[in-house]
């Protein structure tokens, strides 16, 4: 048996989404043409498309209580796989991510199917290197009140680790719709003074996680625990969704 299979993913072609979107409990399905789709709540505030980062799929732990705190906060959140991770979860050998580009482009493709599904405002997002293809896509893809309504990303990959010179915020000028970063104080891919110093657009908001790290684990002394912090980062992004929504409704 798969991977996908033996954790409850079923076949469903693209046309029958629009009947299983309406169902409000969680819903994984492989979407032919696209990969594998898990569906969490009803969009009674909103609802995001969400990507995974680079080195685990959306069935990840973090991923799963994120979207299912956003889900409680009214969310429908639509988390996917990217094509290289569903081969790493069916061959059961890890490889690395392919260039963003090709990630880009699958979360395109993605964007385009679900929002031809709805009225609503579809708003993006991911954590670290999901949270990066959905700013890329939205400083190419979305414009401010047009056609999106903004991202949401846990864990922003502002540059390498132990390379704070090499930043990837060369797209931000260009992202015209409201971005909320959610972001350990100590993550290595940009922490709060490295950050801080950074001149980010006024559309672009930063909410900093106390003590935590690149997945908003906190050391045991601050006593904190990751859980409350992974739940606190996703009550701080419902809201800002709420906050934003308005202008859509």
């Amino acid at each position: 048996m798969s991977y996908y299979a033996g954790s409850g993913f079923t076949e469903i072609h693209p046309a029958a989404l629009n009947d299983a979107l309406a169902n409000p409990t969680v819903q994984r399905f492989i979407v032919i043409g696209h990969g594998p789709l898990s569906v969490l709540g009803s969009p009674t505030v909103g609802r995001i498309l969400l990507a995974h980062g680079a080195g685990a799929g959306h069935c990840s732990v973090f991923m799963r209580q994120f979207a299912a705190t956003l889900a409680a906060q009214g969310i429908q959140v639509l988390a996917i796989d990217f094509p290289y991770m569903q081969q790493i979860n069916e061959q059961g050998k890890r490889r690395p991510p392919p260039p963003i580009k090709q990630s880009l482009a699958s979360f395109a493709a993605w964007y385009a199917l679900l929002t031809s599904l709805s009225d609503q405002p579809l708003w993006v997002g991911g954590k670290s290197m999901g949270g990066r293809v959905a700013t890329l896509f939205a400083s190419e893809r979305l414009s401010n009140g047009v056609h999106g309504p903004g991202v949401i990303v846990a864990g922003y990959p502002f540059h390498p680790p132990r390379q704070p010179d090499k930043t990837r915020l060369q797209h931000f000028p260009a992202i015209r719709c409201p971005v909320q970063i959610l972001q350990g104080e100590r993550d290595p891919f940009g922490n709060v003074d490295e950050v801080s110093g950074y001149s980010l657009a006024n559309n672009i908001s930063v909410a900093w996680l106390a003590d935590g790290d690149h997945d908003f684990k906190p050391r045991r002394v601050s006593g904190l625990n990751q859980q409350v912090l992974i739940d606190e980062a996703a009550i701080l992004a419902a809201s800002f969704v709420r906050a934003h929504q308005a202008r859509y409704v």
